[in-house]
């Protein structure tokens, strides 16, 4: 869950004043303790927002009418990694980066862990829309240069210098095959499949049965630049107000990985893929790939050139969501089924027309 990514309006809760106080009453009760006591932050209003993978995630209002950010971590058995996440963000916003900010709790720590929750406070970053299914006209250009900046300042991270690594090795081909005849096998054992599991089972088919077009695709290419990225750079994590990126939020911890794939995986949103003609879509990221190296002018032509392809190849050998029913089928709800199925598609067609959009990519960078 995005720091303040596209909801519709949050609903205030308020915290039952009764003995029989509920669960979510309990939460909101703790997360105003929490809020008091390490922040020094008195809220007028609690008002809870769909939550993100790991975390609880609340818009808080505090006496004056500013809003924040509230992410409650669900466990403590992650937060050190949740602060490395944190690090890296305020690390990308130092640098001139539109992120969101952290609030540091009145002992300065960027997470409060001894409270009754875990939980980390944001800066709230108004904005319209996320980047996904959204990336039109102007708004190409505007997250190509947001994430030149951001892969600019991470490239200085002092986790792990930039370094040329082999294209071919952005994803494990053999790995892969063994990981889609594994879920083939469950899904086949099962006594009884639903709509979206019987879809996700053709699907691994499907997969499976291409990976050796995959392999081709991969073997073709360059060393390729890997330093230290966002992690996440999805649609749903990059915000927009109006045409201009308002903020990159949830970071991941400081990791090296291709600089190609997080281009990729940005600019094949597979809504925008799906949603718009071929033509436009290639015309968006040609915008989006000329802005990026505005902004990030000592990235390697390679990268670019080969984003589509490292795109292409890393989306179909991941086995996610298709997965999703047999390994934590307790998320699996609409909008994961819709995400498979528009994801599958535009990896598919992205496969199809791989050489032609290669070409005219390659044309407009000349």
């Amino acid at each position: 869950m995005s720091t303040a990514s596209h909801q519709p309006a949050p609903k205030p809760v308020a915290a039952p004043s009764t003995p029989g106080r509920t669960a979510e009453g309990e939460q909101i009760m703790a997360v105003a303790d929490t809020l008091v006591l390490a922040y020094g932050l008195h809220p007028a209003k609690i008002s809870r927002i769909p939550e993100g993978t790991a975390t609880d995630n609340y818009v808080i209002v505090n006496q004056t009418g500013q809003r924040h950010f509230a992410k409650v971590y669900r466990t403590r058995e992650h937060l050190v990694l949740e602060r490395a996440s944190v690090e890296l963000s305020e690390y990308a916003a130092d640098g001139g980066v539109a992120t969101a900010r952290a609030t540091r709790t009145r002992e300065h720590e960027l997470i409060e862990t001894h409270g009754r929750v875990p939980m980390s406070l944001w800066s709230y970053v108004a904005h319209t829309e996320t980047a996904e299914g959204n990336l039109t006209a102007a708004r190409w250009a505007a997250v190509g240069t947001a994430m030149g900046r951001l892969h600019t300042r991470l490239a200085a991270h002092p986790a792990a210098a930039p370094t040329l690594e082999p294209g071919a090795a952005v994803c494990d081909v053999v790995t892969a095959r063994d990981r889609f005849e594994r879920l083939i096998h469950a899904y086949l054992n099962r006594p009884r499949l639903g709509e979206f599991e019987t879809w996700a089972l053709q699907a691994a088919r499907e997969r499976q049965a291409i990976l050796g077009d995959v392999e081709r695709t991969l073997a073709s290419l360059p060393q390729l630049t890997v330093q230290v990225l966002h992690g996440d750079m999805a649609g749903p994590n990059v915000l927009f107000e109006n045409n201009e990126v308002a903020a990159i939020v949830d970071f991941r911890p400081p990791t090296p990985g291709y600089l190609a794939w997080e281009i990729a995986r940005l600019g094949c949103d597979p809504k925008s893929v799906l949603d718009n003609s071929a033509e436009s879509w290639l015309t968006g990221y040609t915008d989006l790939a000329l802005a990026y190296r505005d902004a990030n002018p000592t990235a390697s032509a390679d990268d670019l050139l080969s984003s589509l392809r490292v795109g292409c190849a890393a989306m179909l050998c991941s086995a996610f969501p298709l997965s999703v029913p047999v390994e934590r089928p307790h998320i699996v709800d609409d909008a994961l089924e819709a995400y498979g199925r528009v994801r599958h598609e535009a990896a598919l067609v992205l496969l199809d027309r791989l050489p032609i959009l290669e070409e005219a990519l390659r044309d407009t960078l000349r």
